[in-house]
């Protein structure tokens, strides 16, 4: 008989897919601007720019209700890696996505009411949502609005250092999506994270 414990209260569930579905919106448009043929762009450009600066901005709203919801609700404790033997676990975890799941091991550390994440998702998580989303969303703005870019920065015009690193804060968050629904399939099924993720419900 499975367990199934509820850890994913409703405001996770509409933010995550609410921002899943902007990132994938921000990451074809940020394709299509970047290296899509003029004659055949992946979507008109005047297009790709109105669907990019919108979803950006939606983006940087919902982050804020994230760092809110999360404080005031005491979740951001989740993303907070623990000390005690964390090294370990992060081995421990790794040795299980990369070989471990293969062999039909059980996970190391499933999901529980105290710790949604195990240490590996911790530090992961916690990097791309208080590191790399804020840079990605301030060298958004000022790409918007670039009078706010310094005149000039490392010996070349301010706003070159700005898409450097938007774009590669971009292709960096592109590739922990990737990495993120792949690992959303190594639930019990295939589908019990994703399901999850909808009903709030973990199964185990």
């Amino acid at each position: 008989m499975s367990e199934r414990i509820f850890i994913l209260p409703l405001w996770i569930r509409l933010w995550h897919w609410s921002n899943a579905v902007l990132m994938l919106v921000l990451t074809v448009t940020g394709v299509s601007l970047h290296f899509a043929s003029p004659d055949a762009p992946l979507v008109p450009f005047r297009l790709s720019v109105m669907l990019h600066n919108n979803a950006g901005l939606a983006v940087a709203g919902l982050y804020v209700v994230f760092v809110v919801a999360n404080i005031v609700s005491g979740n951001w404790w989740q993303y907070v890696p623990k000390p005690d033997g964390f090294f370990e676990r992060c081995w421990r975890q790794t040795r299980f996505y990369a070989y471990g799941i293969f062999r039909g091991e059980h996970h190391p550390y499933p999901p529980t009411l105290e710790a949604n994440f195990n240490a590996l998702q911790q530090i992961i998580y916690w990097v791309v949502m208080y590191l790399l989303m804020p840079l990605l969303i301030v060298s958004g703005l000022v790409f918007m609005w670039p009078d706010l870019a310094p005149k000039r920065a490392f010996g070349v015009d301010g706003l070159l250092p700005v898409a450097v690193l938007h774009y590669m804060v971009g292709a960096m968050i592109v590739a922990f999506m990737v990495a993120h629904i792949y690992l959303g399939t190594t639930g019990t099924r295939v589908s019990s994270l994703f399901k999850m993720m909808v009903t709030g419900w973990h199964e185990e």
